[in-house]
């Protein structure tokens, strides 16, 4: 690796095509930060954090990411000079915590050592696949009608699967109206911790009664005793998220029986090389594993499609087109839905789509610039 020359530090904030609610709240638009790494020969990579502005889907935040690369991150950049990614990833260790934070360091120099090794990112980290099957989220709507609308007109786009969020209160009704009016639909729910371990026995007669396929994140993340429970005996598959902050976590989790389907993203979980690790543990353990998303723009989504690329993802992935959160994409070229609900995978250098900069500093919020020290 060439020598960091230069970190570029990003605060952007874009709107939202809709309000998008989950058991945390209701987001209208996203702020988020995005990390620009500069090679001494000019080449650049790219990362975007996924922590959000508040600490609601985890202890991180926009603030704390910001805090932890500047105070942390940056200086082991200079004080290495230059790093591979996973030897980031390693080094980066000896600090606990802040996975989001991690991630997008460790994210933009996988880009920047793709590109100087002019490859993709989806063939630098070994992906096969040149398309990646997806699915939509679709966040808690106003009422049942305007779900049952709304899921229609993803399905009618092309969608093969869909995911609704769910939580206490909003649950069986809306999902027993979408298998009225969608009989075949591939159905998941997430409910991002939203239960209590007691509502385990009324979720596993609902989502059993309704052919859900899976149910995700019922319980609050330390719980794994009560996904262990709602596994035992439940015919659809539990699927882990937020418990799953890094690989000795998962192997707990599949020590304990407490799932049977792993969500990996890569932005939680400190980048795209412990999502590949996670990826392929949960392979070996007889697990389908697929790829999630954190509503990020065509930064984080180019990410994401690159790792979904490798062969142990195999369920769809929560990578929607980018016109599905926002009207105007960060990069170009746009992330299209594809025939059979697929993304295809940028085949260019590095992620293989780029910034359009007119586009980009218009959301701007606040930019901070870091230069190495030379001697």
């Amino acid at each position: 690796m060439v020598a960091v020359r230069r970190v570029r530090l990003d605060e952007l904030e874009l709107p939202l095509v809709e309000p998008f609610e989950t058991s945390f709240g209701v987001e209208r638009r996203r702020r988020f930060l995005v990390v620009q790494i500069e090679a001494e020969d000019g080449e650049t990579g790219l990362g975007e954090c996924v922590a959000t502005q508040h600490p609601l889907y985890s202890s991180e935040s926009v603030a704390t990411a910001r805090w932890m690369i500047e105070t942390y991150l940056l200086p082991l950049l200079w004080k290495e000079g230059a790093l591979p990614p996973d030897t980031f990833r390693t080094r980066a260790r000896v600090w606990r915590g802040h996975p989001m934070a991690k991630g997008a360091i460790e994210m933009a120099l996988w880009d920047l050592w793709a590109r100087r090794h002019r490859q993709s990112l989806a063939r630098a980290l070994g992906g096969r696949r040149r398309r990646v099957e997806v699915g939509v989220s679709v966040g808690i709507q106003s009422d049942v009608p305007t779900l049952v609308r709304r899921v229609g007109e993803y399905l009618a786009e092309g969608y093969g699967r869909i995911k609704v969020k769910v939580r206490p209160g909003w649950d069986e009704r809306p999902v027993a109206a979408l298998r009225k009016e969608f009989p075949e639909l591939r159905l998941w729910v997430d409910a991002n911790q939203g239960y209590p371990a007691s509502a385990a026995g009324a979720i596993r007669r609902w989502a059993t009664r309704y052919g859900v396929e899976q149910v995700e994140q019922p319980f609050p993340e330390r719980a794994l005793a009560a996904h262990a429970r709602l596994v035992r005996r439940a015919p659809f598959l539990v699927c882990l998220d937020e418990s799953i902050t890094d690989l000795a976590a998962f192997e707990a989790a599949v020590e304990m029986q407490a799932v049977t389907s792993l969500n990996v993203k890569a932005g939680r979980v400190g980048g795209l090389g412990s999502g590949r690790e996670l990826g392929a543990r949960s392979a070996g353990a007889g697990l389908p594993a697929w790829v999630g998303g954190m509503l990020e723009t065509g930064i984080g989504r180019a990410h994401n499609v690159a790792l979904a690329s490798l062969t142990p993802f195999t369920l769809p992935a929560d990578l929607s087109a980018s016109g599905r959160y926002y009207r105007q994409d960060l990069v170009e070229p746009a992330f299209e839905l594809g025939p059979g609900s697929t993304l295809s995978v940028p085949r260019g250098q590095g992620l293989g789509v780029e910034v359009v900069e007119s586009v980009y500093r218009k959301y701007v919020h606040r930019h901070r610039e870091f230069r190495r020290k030379t001697p």
